[in-house]
């Protein structure tokens, strides 16, 4: 049986699945006791107390009847009466039709066995009083009106025993829903910690609640330690490697500039410099995992700075679509700055013309790239957001290929905010589309 529509309609969180699982079992449990008690129980004891009744207006018509006139025979009657606990008068007006509230459920059975143990039943009321019943009967020297306590024809009304199984089932919830609240929170911590450090961000966090919520905590930490031991390490060697490639580069600067044929110390020149840039590049990549604390920014001022500063190297970069209010969010300003320069550095190096907006959404921020280059085919994209990964097919050559760490580190830092880097096509421009989602 296919049962994946139903799941469309269950609750996502933890907490409102939890609640169905104690509400779903109490509210059975209430249903099917009160309907059987009700049933089997109120109904039977019912049908028995109001048959007794019956029997007992059996024995007041009789004596009521055998006199020659309706008020001899409520004074022979009165007697019996007084000892069945009973008060039987002459009928002040007829009445016609049952009373009863629509939740006094054993209060129909009540009439239907009146009706059925006695014929001359007119009416039955159990509206006017729920502690008596009035009964209007029609007898031979006329109609008398009988009234008699309710606990006589039924052991008490059954929705006091539904309010008070529902009050009490109520209250049992509450119960278990504090005590399943206080072990589904270090869950929950453990969550918010987990989406921290995938955001770039260690918080404090200490396992506690039950056996198996502390194991998975003690997991987490060990994984969140050999994590950042990882990062520590690829970014200490990343750094060592390019710090030391720098020594001998400038040996190499200085014996160049001491070579007397300018030729050939232009082309090797040329060479150191691409050497430099590639270090350079190492070093960004390195430091895109060492992430400061996040801090409120503006994404409409960062992007405005940013495109200013590409202006100013003579790049054709506009900023043309952003919020009509300034907002300020939490980031992290100068990765941030790094990669959106490392997109717009990549759109002035492959284009003519660049342009960058703003996005502000509920949960999102979206820095967008757009340009009139050739862009990127849509099976390369993800090769092209590969550490070193360098398209020389897809990309005009003659403006330099870069070192194929661009739109990594971009896409690294995104990841490390609770975001990601999406490559499309741009329809404004014809050239590639960027767009670096950050999670807010």
């Amino acid at each position: 049986m296919n049962l994946d529509w139903l799941k469309r309609y269950m609750p996502r969180g933890l907490y409102g699945r939890a609640a169905l699982i104690l509400i779903v079992p109490v509210a059975v449990l209430v249903l099917v006791v009160s309907l059987i008690f009700i049933q089997r129980h109120f109904e039977d004891v019912t049908r028995q107390l109001t048959h007794g009744v019956v029997l007992e207006l059996r024995e007041v018509i009789e004596l009521i009847e055998a006199q020659p006139d309706l008020d001899a025979g409520l004074a022979a009657s009165r007697s019996l009466t007084d000892t069945l606990g009973m008060t039987v008068h002459t009928a002040a007006e007829p009445l016609s039709g049952d009373r009863r509230v629509f939740y006094d459920v054993s209060g129909r059975e009540v009439i239907d066995t009146l009706r059925d143990g006695l014929d001359g039943v007119r009416a039955v009321d159990l509206r006017s009083s729920s502690r008596h019943v009035r009964v209007q009967i029609g007898t031979e020297r006329g109609p008398i009106d009988v009234s008699f306590r309710r606990q006589r024809a039924s052991a008490s009304n059954p929705h006091q025993f539904i309010v008070l199984m529902a009050t009490i089932g109520m209250f049992m919830t509450g119960i278990a829903f504090l005590y399943l609240r206080n072990q589904l929170r270090p869950i929950t911590r453990m969550a918010d910690a987990a989406e921290a450090f995938g955001k770039g961000r260690v918080v404090h966090y200490k396992p506690s609640g039950a056996l198996e919520v502390r194991s998975a905590g003690r997991a987490f930490l060990d994984m969140r330690g050999r994590i950042l031991r990882q990062i520590e390490q690829r970014t200490l060697m990343l750094s060592g490697v390019s710090h030391d490639l720098r020594t001998p580069l400038t040996r190499m600067k200085l014996t160049l500039s001491m070579l007397s044929d300018e030729a050939e110390a232009d082309e090797l020149r040329r060479d150191v410099e691409e050497m430099e840039q590639l270090i350079g590049a190492f070093l960004d990549f390195a430091r895109s995992d060492q992430l400061e604390d996040p801090e409120p920014v503006e994404p409409v001022a960062l992007a405005r700075e940013v495109v200013e500063k590409a202006a100013r190297h003579g790049g054709d970069v506009t900023l043309w679509q952003t919020p009509a209010a300034e907002e300020t969010v939490i980031l992290r300003r100068a990765a941030i700055e790094r990669a959106l320069g490392n997109l717009v550095g990549n759109a002035q190096r492959y284009a003519d013309r660049a342009l960058v907006s703003v996005e502000m959404r509920e949960r999102q921020v979206i820095f967008c790239v757009e340009d009139d280059g050739p862009g990127i085919p849509e099976d390369l994209r993800d090769e092209a957001m590969k550490p070193f990964s360098r398209l020389d097919p897809a990309r005009n050559q003659d403006r330099g290929s870069g070192v194929g760490l661009g739109l990594a580190i971009a896409h690294d830092i995104a990841r490390r905010h609770g975001g990601n880097l999406r490559l499309g096509e741009s329809a404004e421009m014809g050239g590639l589309k960027v767009e670096l989602v950050l999670a807010r």
